[in-house]
């Protein structure tokens, strides 16, 4: 069973074993693929609201922060970052995050989630999204550097979480 709980200090060991692969594979994210492993703590984890860790029989096996995603008064949309182990791909743990996210956004006073630059190349993340509700709100023509496949588009997913 996956199960969700806040990070705590002593989880950032198995947290940046699944952030550094994917971070320097430079496919799904905009980080540098030199990035220092502070400077990811910093991102991942000092900026957000809050970060949660996936466990599956205690063993971290995903991880999101969520946080605003604009200052002021465009504080009330959120943003999330979701990494998944290769371990436990296909197990249905980014859906388990991506709904826990909603309902946390959502005590957490958030009236929508806001994806800013989902890579169009990420096609699972994509049809993931959109079957949770989240629709394509923009295109941005070549916004990501792909190290294979050069400039591609990046897409703005959206979804409101409460009603008016």
């Amino acid at each position: 069973m996956i199960a969700m709980r806040e990070f705590r200090p002593d989880d950032w060991g198995a947290v940046w074993q699944m952030l550094e692969p994917v971070f320097r594979a430079g496919e799904t994210y905009v980080y540098s693929p030199d990035i220092t492993e502070d400077e990811a703590r910093r991102v991942w984890i000092d900026a957000p609201a809050a970060t949660f860790v996936a466990t599956i029989d205690g063993d971290i096996v995903g991880t999101y922060y969520l946080k605003p995603n604009q200052p002021g008064l465009g504080n009330h949309i959120c943003n999330c970052g979701y990494v998944v182990s290769p371990v436990a791909r296909g197990k249905g743990v980014a859906t388990a995050m991506c709904e826990h996210s909603q309902q946390t956004a959502v005590q957490m006073g958030f009236r929508a989630m806001q994806y800013n630059l989902v890579v169009s190349t990420n096609e699972g993340a994509v049809r993931l999204w959109q079957k949770l509700g989240f629709e394509i709100v923009g295109r941005i023509p070549e916004a990501f550097r792909h190290p294979q496949q050069s400039f591609v588009d990046a897409l703005v997913m959206y979804r409101k979480l409460v009603s008016d």
